[in-house]
């Protein structure tokens, strides 16, 4: 029998108090938490926190490697994580399954071949929700993208062209790279700086990938892989090596942050758990993949009824509505996962150290 293995790369997991008592380090466990719990497929690690901690991503704080474990920071299926206390304060332990943490099984081995499947690690967060976005689409200034090479025409004067097609690219320095990707542009990322509409950055859509058969002016070009059609107008950018990250660990910014949702994926007005949204700060303001952030919807400005100048406005209190975690970052945005929503959450939103 197949036996399914899922291991979670762990570089830090939990930390951990109760509701009824905040440690001095403000970590609390949830109410009516678990004593302990036995991992199953499909986990994620922030699913994992959540049936421990009211901050899910607190979890790196708490977690406790125990040395006679081999390979302590991979949990399995069937592994149980439990709820122990030390001078007083929270931790969480490993167990593997069918065994204790101080005693492993003999198991008598028979001279035949056993094949064992290894899935990809358990990540962080749930990937299917932004595996398309970890290395596209990128995300470049206006003037980057109006300096990249482009399509001037598909061979036989098509309007669209596919896979194995031949398409004439100009902007192409001879002897360069030979491999690119092929983009559209997107949405211009606008952010209010000032009062005033300020572009920080251009959304590069994939397209495809293309090999150079010939440098010219312009280049001959053929797709070797294509995702969309591509048009004449569309950018070539080099090809880089994809190395996409599935583990990001749960963090605050070390610097204090408030910048505001400016966009979101796929267009609509308002967004829940698990969609993908465009945050105003990038690397340039210090962030990074794994940092965690609060939402805030803002309160909104009404009149005073009980007061007599009429034109008197109040602005209620603006109101906590979830938590998002950042995956990718770029110069001035930063791509965004909403791991959290106790109310609606819409465009413009701030955002804010959690």
């Amino acid at each position: 029998m197949m036996i399914k293995r899922v291991c979670i790369l762990i570089l830090a997991l939990f930390a951990i108090t109760s509701t009824s008592a905040v440690y001095a380090d403000e970590i609390v466990l949830k109410n009516q938490h678990p004593s302990n719990y036995v991992i199953k497929d499909g986990d994620t690690l922030w699913d994992i926190a959540s049936r421990f901690l009211r901050d899910p991503w607190r979890w790196p704080d708490i977690w406790q490697v125990n040395p006679q474990i081999k390979n302590p920071h991979l949990i399995y299926p069937g592994d149980e994580v439990v709820l122990t206390f030390k001078d007083g304060k929270p931790q969480l332990v490993l167990k593997r399954g069918n065994t204790t943490q101080d005693n492993l099984r003999t198991v008598k081995l028979s001279p035949t071949v056993r094949k064992r499947q290894l899935s990809k690690a358990v990540p962080t967060i749930p990937i299917d929700a932004i595996q398309q976005f970890l290395s596209r689409p990128s995300v470049l200034s206006n003037e980057a993208m109006e300096n990249l090479p482009y399509v001037l025409r598909i061979q036989d004067n098509h309007l669209i062209s596919g896979t194995n097609d031949t398409i004439y690219v100009r902007g192409i320095i001879p002897g360069s790279n030979t491999r690119y990707s092929i983009v559209r542009t997107g949405d211009e990322y606008i952010d209010i700086v000032d009062g005033d509409e300020v572009s920080v950055g251009q959304e590069a859509i994939y397209i495809g990938e293309a090999k150079v058969e010939k440098f010219g002016d312009p280049s001959t070009v053929m797709i070797t892989h294509a995702k969309r059609e591509a048009l004449v107008g569309d950018r070539l950018i080099p090809a880089v090596p994809e190395m996409m990250e599935y583990n990001f660990i749960p963090h605050a910014p070390k610097n204090l942050i408030n910048g505001r949702i400016i966009s979101v994926i796929d267009g609509v007005s308002r967004i829940g758990q698990y969609q993908i949204v465009v945050v105003n700060k990038g690397s340039e303001h210090g962030m990074e993949k794994g940092h965690v952030m609060a939402i805030f919807q803002a309160g909104e400005t009404i009149d005073d009824p009980m007061n007599e100048d009429r034109s008197d406005e109040v602005t209620l209190p603006s109101e906590h509505s979830g938590y998002l975690l950042l995956f990718r970052i770029f110069n001035k945005i930063s791509y965004a996962l909403i791991m959290k929503a106790t109310r609606d959450i819409h465009l413009m939103d701030s955002v804010t150290n959690p």
